[in-house]
């Protein structure tokens, strides 16, 4: 059930030779070259109800220590399953700090992050994604869509928790880039089992706050089929114009997100945007709409997005828990 990963630009976009007087053009999206362009593509001009504000709420969002639950205490797990409760029922965004994932693993992870986006484009279309795949990389959505592109490029991969998929992020890593970018795969492996392990253990939180039985959640996730997506935003010289994301729910069961230092990601409650600001130390985990189903509507899966800036270039990485594909998304009987 891994989610299907979403990935006449004028004289900056590249043309394929073959297509060039094609009027369906292959449009490609060269964040090397638009990072500097004054007056952006109309492809990717949103419309004037949907550009974002210039100045938006801070969202109040729990921070919750995840220490106490990691280590047993039976109080501290109490009260991240109340910090929890609350938030799901409002929005369905947490922030989570000392949650176990190690430091030099979330570096690395941004490091080689790094080292994909800036490789010439080329380089990255090794990668591309095609169609019928559901992964690989992606320009925006050149190629896809016409109207209210986003100003992003994305890497997005397939992780399974099932024992005899044990290196599958790092061969297809391999398959995709090659041998010289073998540690970008043995990176994100490391780190999509960190953000499995994660996941199963706000399960249990969750299963806690909602009153079913503790182990309920993560049996149902155990053997996940997830997926794994970068983030890339690059800088936009106009950033009032355009969104990095537009607004969405996650259709999955649970994201777990860690952005860099760069703000970027709003939420829509109450009828307006609100701003989550960066913490490089925290993980913002937020619920998707398969598990708004598993709680029978008790917990929301809630409107957000992603705005751009003109000065820096801001990522994220993203966790998207998914169950097996054979598994039946059904409320258990304690939420009927």
């Amino acid at each position: 059930m891994a989610i299907d990963c979403i990935s006449n630009i004028a004289s900056m976009t590249h043309y394929p030779k073959d297509e060039k007087k094609d009027e369906q053009k292959k449009l490609v999206f060269d964040a090397s070259v638009l990072k500097f362009e004054s007056q952006i593509p109309k492809e990717f001009i949103w419309p004037d109800d949907e550009k974002p504000s210039a100045n938006v709420p801070e969202l109040q969002v729990p921070l919750i220590d995840l220490g106490g639950f990691l280590s047993g205490d039976p109080v501290a797990t109490m009260e991240a399953s109340r910090f929890i409760s609350e938030a799901c029922q409002q929005h369905g965004f947490f922030l989570v700090v000392n949650h176990g994932v190690d430091a030099k693993l979330l570096a690395d992870a941004h490091k080689y992050m790094d080292n994909f986006f800036l490789l010439p484009l080329r380089q990255k279309q090794r990668a591309q994604r095609k169609v019928g795949e559901h992964c690989g990389y992606a320009s925006s959505f050149t190629g896809r869509f016409s109207t209210k592109l986003p100003w992003k490029e994305t890497l997005s991969f397939r992780y399974s928790a099932e024992n005899n998929s044990s290196k599958m992020v790092e061969d297809y890593l391999l398959n995709k880039m090659g041998n010289e970018l073998r540690l970008l795969g043995r990176v994100y492996q490391d780190y999509c089992e960190a953000m499995s392990k994660l996941s199963l253990g706000i399960m249990e939180l969750l299963a806690i706050s909602l009153g079913v039985g503790r182990a309920h959640f993560r049996e149902f996730f155990d053997k996940n089929d997830s997926i794994m997506r970068l983030n890339y935003y690059p800088p936009c010289q106009k950033p009032d114009l355009t969104l990095g994301t537009g607004p969405h729910c996650d259709p999955t069961s649970l994201t777990i997100l860690h952005q860099d230092r760069v703000g970027g990601l709003q939420v829509f409650v109450d009828n307006e945007w609100h701003s989550i600001s960066p913490n490089f130390e925290a993980f913002v985990v937020n619920i998707g709409d398969t598990f708004m189903a598993l709680s029978n509507g008790r917990y929301k899966s809630c409107l957000h997005r992603a705005v751009v800036n003109s000065h820096k270039p801001r990522k994220s990485l993203a966790f998207f828990l998914c169950p097996e594909g054979d598994k039946v998304v059904t409320p258990p009987a304690e939420l009927g």
